[in-house]
């Protein structure tokens, strides 16, 4: 399994080990996967396979976490990414456990570091689909 290229090498601290593995395969991916292939992908270099039930498990906990959107394909889902990396899902958490507070907060941190506030430039003026 390839890891994504613009993902850390440390361990993700917003999902379960598991939760992570499912993710690095879901983000490259070109398109939805199925339980199926997503276990297909995971279980390529394991020496004990992964149930089919523990992907399907784990896969619509992502769901229910808004970290991936799953669609009906056949009798079955397909799952893609609502989420681009882990920073991505950890800014939604925080904001979604503590509001406009959080946001606040960010622009708390923004303002007092001089590197941050110049990426926070650059994001604000290039707008949607940087």
């Amino acid at each position: 399994m390839t890891a994504h290229p613009s993902r850390p090498t440390r361990e993700c601290l917003v999902f379960g080990p598991l939760e992570n593995e499912v993710m690095r395969v879901l983000w490259p991916a070109p398109g939805p996967m199925t339980v199926r292939e997503v276990l297909g992908v995971l279980n390529a270099g394991r020496e004990a396979p992964l149930a089919y039930t523990t992907v399907m498990t784990v896969l619509s906990r992502l769901a229910e976490k808004g970290a991936a959107n799953r669609t009906k394909a056949g009798r079955s889902y397909a799952y893609r990414p609502c989420v681009t990396d882990e920073a991505a899902m950890a800014v939604r958490e925080v904001i979604r456990d503590f509001g406009v507070n959080a946001v606040g907060h960010f622009l708390d941190e923004i303002r007092s570091a001089p590197d941050l506030r110049e990426r926070f430039e650059t994001l604000l003026h290039e707008g949607p689909g940087r």
